[in-house]
């Protein structure tokens, strides 16, 4: 982990970001222990209630829960959870941009699955 100053976005949504990516990725499965407040704070030398304030939101999102006296664990059903809410971000960032720029540029949808296949194509190919 680790956290950038220099840009906008608050620590604690950072925190919460690079935990669920961490989660989502595997380092962290499915109803396993996560680092503790005091962990993470160390590591990063930050306020424990910063790090606390950026767990709760994965808590609200139901990623991580709290077993008293041991610590936070991922949820069961986070992968898939957290699956869901990039794939919606996906489509909000992505795809509707695309098909309001693709609107303006009078391309009909074969056209655009065509410049997508080629991209995607193109891609696989450096690979």
């Amino acid at each position: 982990m680790n956290i950038n100053t220099n840009i906008e976005k608050p620590i604690f949504i950072q925190i919460a970001e690079q935990l669920e990516d961490s989660i989502f990725t595997g380092i962290y499965p499915e109803e396993t222990k996560i680092p503790s407040t005091n962990e993470i704070s160390a590591l990063l030398n930050i306020n424990p209630h910063t790090v606390l304030k950026g767990m709760n939101l994965l808590v609200d999102d139901e990623i991580i829960y709290k077993k008293r006296g041991l610590g936070m664990f991922v949820k069961e059903g986070a992968v898939e959870k957290i699956r869901q809410k990039r794939q919606g971000q996906f489509y909000d960032q992505f795809i509707a941009t695309l098909i309001e720029e693709a609107n303006k540029l009078n391309m009909s949808k074969d056209e655009i699955i065509k410049l997508i296949e080629r991209g995607y194509d193109n891609e696989c190919n450096s690979n």
